[in-house]
């Protein structure tokens, strides 16, 4: 199988087999990852992990555990201008530096091995996991607990003071949402360094994976554009169309449908 292929299939598993298929999803990008060794190394980082814990009921050991993977080294990468590896689980593994997701997809892994109960929680720009029933957040880069305050703190530091918390930022993200958002991390570093053809990669998974938004085929068509492939570059621009709620940014999808060239070559 391909490692597309092996990437839907870990999600067609029960439970579901997140970082694995986040592993997959490294394989696409470097052919050199070795799955199987990856997974090996890591069941000798949960050995590592587990060792330092307190001795604590299950349920009072997330936070132990983010302090752990930090006492170990991981931490959030804050070296800019960002390249793709903050984001490969594969890299993150190695450097011990990664973007909250990446952070959050091992201490997830982690906990599951290990079965202390914690979930992740899609919250806007900055990835964040959360001890079922709890009333607070941690942060995956270090394991800060943030309470409704702190989250909204952390929110307008990034989006702005107009910015309002509301439930939908707190809620349980599902794997395919984890894994949808890493690809979408991912098709925006790929894009920013400059590789198209990696960020198309990410954008048709991110499509792939269901329940994409204007925007999500409006990137992939303006990577298609880029690699001049006009008749893809229309598919993608006739559904962001569809999809489309904004009056403004209907009309300029349709003038640039406009602009390309009716009967060109298929690539």
């Amino acid at each position: 199988m391909t490692p597309r292929q092996c990437f839907f299939a870990c999600l067609q598993r029960s439970p579901p087999a997140l970082f694995e298929a986040a592993v997959w999803i490294a394989a696409e990008h470097e052919k050199e990852v070795n799955t199987e060794a990856v997974l090996k190394n890591f069941k000798d980082l949960q050995q590592r992990v587990s060792y330092g814990l307190p001795m604590l009921p299950v349920s009072e050991l997330a936070q132990p555990l983010l302090r752990r993977m930090n006492d170990l080294g991981f931490a959030q990468d804050d070296f800019t201008p960002l390249r793709p590896h903050v984001a490969l689980v594969n890299k993150v593994l190695e450097r011990r530096r990664g973007q909250p997701l990446a952070l959050g997809l091992i201490a997830l892994e982690l906990a599951r091995g290990l079965e202390i109960p914690l979930v992740g929680v899609n919250f806007p720009g900055h990835f964040l996991l959360r001890v079922p029933g709890a009333d607070h957040l941690l942060d995956p880069c270090g394991g800060r607990r943030l309470y409704p305050n702190d989250c909204r703190e952390l929110l307008q530091r990034q989006y702005g003071p107009n910015m309002k918390l509301n439930a939908e930022h707190l809620l349980t993200a599902e794997p395919v949402q984890m894994l949808q958002r890493l690809s979408r991390n991912l098709r925006q570093l790929h894009l920013s360094n400059d590789d198209y053809i990696g960020a198309l990669i990410d954008a048709e998974r991110v499509l792939e994976l269901g329940n994409a938004s204007a925007a999500d085929y409006l990137a992939r068509a303006s990577l298609y554009q880029r690699l001049d492939c006009p008749n893809a570059e229309r598919f993608d621009l006739e559904h962001a169309l569809l999809l489309s709620d904004d009056p403004i940014q209907r009309i300029r999808l349709t003038e640039r449908l406009g602009h390309l060239p009716p009967n060109s070559i298929v690539h």
